[in-house]
């Protein structure tokens, strides 16, 4: 009963705190960020990281790109597919 009292009169503690549901860093345009960094379809490694292992786009919170390279990102994979350098799917 005591630890109770004496964490509500800690004023470095907070009430809301909680340790499983953390505030995350927001991430950074990797396009934005690197100015030499060229997106280009016919490169299947650099669009690999853009695609999840099933083959699907992943969203701009998991990637952390703006919405104009998000829209980049998702031409450069589609056409990359369209060409065959990129799979649609995987097999399982």
């Amino acid at each position: 009963m005591a630890d109770k009292k004496q964490k509500r009169d800690n004023k470095n503690y907070d009430g809301d705190y909680n340790p499983k549901y953390r505030k995350q860093r927001k991430k950074v345009c990797v396009l934005c960020s690197d100015k030499n960094f060229v997106l280009d379809y016919k490169n299947p490694e650099q669009l690999r990281k853009f695609v999840n292992d099933k083959g699907k786009i992943l969203p701009r919170r998991t990637t952390g790109a703006c919405a104009k390279h998000q829209r980049d990102i998702t031409t450069a994979i589609k056409r990359a597919r369209h060409i065959a350098v990129l799979p649609y799917t995987t097999k399982d």
